[in-house]
């Protein structure tokens, strides 16, 4: 059997991933393109015009804070970005570019924190190794909180002793006027 025959049995029974959806171990971006990259969908590709990337890109850079100013800035109706939001290839695209965005800003995120380390306050040091010794898998034990209420008063008494001691009652007793 040869590796090409090999590849298109593996295939059909599920085993592996298609050809063109496998890493190559050579390639670490490639990691991030199988998770993100959604499957084509079969038919027609949907396309994006370059207003809507352009409202997408300002929403997940930051320039704007609203899909108003986005739809301005994009030169857009309100409505309209709102409605091509809400298409679900649009959705992906808007999802693949914030995801894109954190994965670079992770590298950024992770040296601030490391430079925190060496901070000369003492409370954002202990935070700070705190959150990197969490991300490590280190983390002290949560302990049971323990809730004590003096005000709790028992309706009926169970004695499960094996000697039970006789009853004794504690009802107030009553003046003869009641």
């Amino acid at each position: 059997m040869s590796k090409g025959e090999r590849q298109a049995t593996y295939h059909q029974s599920g085993c592996v991933a298609p050809p063109s959806r496998q890493r190559n171990p050579h390639n670490m971006n490639s990691l991030a393109t199988i998770l993100d990259t959604p499957e084509p969908i079969a038919g027609k590709s949907r396309q994006i015009s370059r207003r809507i990337r352009a409202a997408c890109d300002a929403l997940v850079h930051g320039d704007v804070k609203t899909v108003t100013e986005a739809a301005a800035k994009a030169n857009l109706s309100r409505e309209h970005l709102s409605r091509e939001l809400s298409k679900p290839h649009i959705a992906e695209y808007l999802r693949l570019k914030a995801c894109r965005t954190l994965a670079i800003g992770a590298g950024r995120a992770a040296a601030v924190k490391m430079e925190l380390l060496d901070s000369a306050s003492d409370h954002v040091r202990n935070d700070a190794s705190a959150f990197v010794l969490g991300l490590a898998g280190i983390k002290p034990k949560s302990d049971a909180q323990v809730s004590v209420n003096i005000d709790i008063k028992a309706g009926y008494v169970i004695d499960l002793t094996d000697d039970p001691t006789p009853m004794r009652d504690v009802t107030p007793a009553r003046s003869a006027n009641e």
